[in-house]
């Protein structure tokens, strides 16, 4: 195996062609797009001083979100920054980079799943329902 790259050989010992994106990533940059709900760990967002929806109701809403995102109706910056309950919505959603650790489990088990461009399902954490899309 090589190190730098997290290349391997086929099964006949030839070299596979080895690439940076084959790579163990230690850090991710992400965007997302949050909705919270009453039982989320802080269910006030720059939205809404107390939100009382159900989680049932977030997940609707955030699947909704989707719809658009996938139909090509709407960009995931322009959703983010009017809808998401996340402070990073003045940024469209975007989180900067990360590393393992910082963010909450679920969130970050699927953020370094991501493939570069890839958006997410919905993702359940502590802090509501989320979308997620992989940038670098």
């Amino acid at each position: 195996i090589n190190a730098e790259y997290g290349c391997s050989k086929n099964k006949d010992n030839q070299s596979k062609e080895c690439t940076k994106e084959n790579k163990e990533v230690d850090k991710v940059r992400c965007s997302h797009l949050l909705v919270k709900h009453a039982h989320s760990r802080r269910p006030t967002s720059w939205r809404s001083e107390v939100i009382t929806r159900t989680k049932e109701e977030a997940l609707g809403k955030l699947l909704e979100y989707r719809d658009l995102l996938t139909s090509g109706q709407q960009t995931f910056a322009d959703l983010a920054k009017n809808y998401s309950d996340c402070s990073s919505a003045k940024k469209g959603g975007d989180l900067g980079f990360f590393r393992r650790g910082q963010m909450q489990p679920p969130f970050e088990k699927v953020a370094f799943s991501l493939k570069v461009g890839e958006m997410s399902n919905a993702v359940e954490s502590d802090s509501g329902v989320h979308i997620i899309l992989r940038h670098e």
